[in-house]
């Protein structure tokens, strides 16, 4: 399992942007990335979705806790839609836990881990990282992102203790 970088030339714009809504980077366990692929996989050929609960937004700081897979009501190779049902008992159980959607998580089966034009428009969570794992290779990759009034901000990922 591949973290997608952000290429040098990226970097570079990316460090001259002041609006970036941060974070410049976050961490996951290894654990956690080794799940949201095996979710992934076991979707396949349909996008896989759910979301990575936290402490607190990873732009203040916030830490990933865990993962928590949701059915995708879609049952799409092309799209993801989060089971309302699974959305609303996730909502609940980490308001009342105190918590917060970390990051927003889904599959592309067949493309790179990038967020397509329809993932942008859905994207209601601005607070949240939308990560993306991709299946297109034989290596799963996984690369993570902001969305915040549809512009797309790359974060990079680092698999590991951070």
């Amino acid at each position: 399992m591949r973290a997608t970088q952000v290429s040098g030339d990226a970097s570079a714009s990316m460090a001259a942007m002041p609006d970036h809504p941060g974070p410049a980077f976050v961490s996951l366990d290894p654990t956690l990335v080794e799940a949201l692929v095996l979710h992934a996989r076991s979707e396949y050929p349909n996008e896989m979705c759910g979301v990575v609960v936290g402490d607190r937004p990873a732009a203040d700081g916030g830490m990933a806790l865990r993962w928590e897979a949701a059915r995708n009501r879609a049952a799409s190779p092309m799209r993801y839609d989060i089971h309302p049902d699974d959305l609303y008992r996730l909502t609940v159980e980490t308001d009342d836990a105190g918590e917060v959607f970390w990051a927003i998580v889904h599959s592309h089966t067949h493309s790179p881990p990038r967020p397509s034009l329809t993932d942008i428009g859905l994207a209601f969570y601005p607070d949240a990282l939308y990560l993306l794992v991709s299946l297109a290779d034989p290596e799963p990759s996984l690369a993570a992102w902001r969305i915040v009034g549809g512009e797309v901000f790359p974060v990079e990922l680092v698999v590991g203790k951070g």
